[in-house]
């Protein structure tokens, strides 16, 4: 009897856990279709909003230039609402690039969450700060165990580690780049396709035969400007991530950024900090050329006469051309920025002096 009631007792716990599942699961798909109800609304109010922003900034430029600033702020602000908070996560998302299709395949890497993006960003700002300093360890290491253990010649096992290191860099750059984009970031597209080129170099680098003696200080010369160089590419990214993210604050308080922009390349610096950073980015570019150029100086005095050389060289020229014309831009759009922002509070200014 015992037994029966036990089991009796069982049978009636599993079928009211079997009712409650389903109940739970009535209440779950009627909870889920009223949130999809709601979304499917916002998701309406977000993009028809986004697209009476996107018009009234197309309107602007017939109006009458002396009007044009405060409307333009405005709108400014409206948009930074909308793609910087939980509303961005409403409007269409932007599909995966083809370099993320080529890693990744189709997946989705946008987060839906604020919070979670935000991490990202955070991830990608401390992993610059951390490659800084790596930019300028590693080469320095090599030249100074150039100098003291290997009698002035590199052995070509340590430069292709270090290459391997750059093409696991510049890759994991591209990769945190085109996510960050994914989830609403601003990158200027140059700075995405300097790190394809210079994945290509390293890539191309890692068969570059590196001959030693006899004449070892005339075959590597390139190798050694090369390290040199990355060593000022390691102090001018140390001032960039310190003078652009200041930058970026400000910008962000007064509504002209969003929280998920980063910073890369050449944004500008607050005053004062421009003498020391713009300077720096100019020798940094021109060396950077000059390396490229005394790289096929070599191709064709026949020291060096590998195809890797010649491509390596065209491609350093060609991002230190790149580089230094989206410097210049980004300097030409800083200034007309400070001249309409000394215009704008002349005319606030103008009427407290009548």
């Amino acid at each position: 009897m015992s037994r029966d009631g036990d089991a009796r007792g069982l049978e009636a716990e599993a079928a009211a856990a079997a009712e409650a599942a389903r109940e739970l699961r009535e209440a779950a798909a009627a909870l889920v279709a009223t949130r999809a109800a709601e979304e499917d609304a916002l998701r309406r109010r977000a993009v028809a909003l986004d697209a009476d922003v996107r018009r009234l900034q197309g309107s602007l430029p017939a109006l009458d230039p002396s009007a044009v600033d405060k409307i333009e702020e405005e709108l400014e602000r409206a948009r930074v609402a909308i793609t910087d908070s939980d509303v961005a996560s409403f409007l269409p998302s932007k599909r995966n690039g083809k370099f993320l299709k080529m890693f990744l395949g189709p997946v989705n890497v946008r987060v839906a969450r604020k919070e979670d993006k935000l991490k990202i960003k955070d991830e990608y700002n401390n992993y610059r700060d951390r490659t800084a300093y790596k930019f300028l360890l590693f080469p320095s290491i090599l030249l100074l165990l150039r100098w003291w253990i290997w009698d002035g010649c590199l052995p070509a096992w340590a430069v292709q580690i270090y290459q391997a290191w750059l093409l696991f860099l510049y890759t994991s750059f591209a990769l945190r780049e085109n996510v960050l984009i994914a989830n609403g970031s601003d990158i200027r597209p140059w700075w995405i396709y300097h790190h394809y080129l210079a994945m290509v170099m390293a890539l191309i680098s890692l068969t570059w035969e590196i001959k030693g003696q006899p004449d070892c200080s005339s075959k590597q010369r390139g190798v050694q400007l090369f390290l040199r160089w990355a060593i000022m590419q390691g102090i001018a990214m140390h001032l960039q991530n310190r003078y652009q993210r200041q930058r970026l604050r400000t910008r962000i308080a007064l509504g002209k950024a969003k929280r998920m922009d980063v910073v890369a390349g050449e944004t500008a610096g607050v005053e004062g900090q421009l003498l020391l950073l713009y300077p720096v980015l100019f020798i940094l570019q021109g060396f950077e050329a000059y390396v490229g150029v005394l790289l096929l100086q070599t191709a064709l005095n026949g020291l060096a006469s590998e195809w890797q050389v010649v491509v390596c060289g065209i491609l350093l020229v060609v991002m230190a051309v790149g580089n230094f014309v989206n410097t210049v831009e980004t300097l030409i759009l800083k200034l007309r920025f400070k001249a309409k922002m000394k215009k704008a509070k002349g005319r606030q200014d103008r009427p407290h002096q009548n």
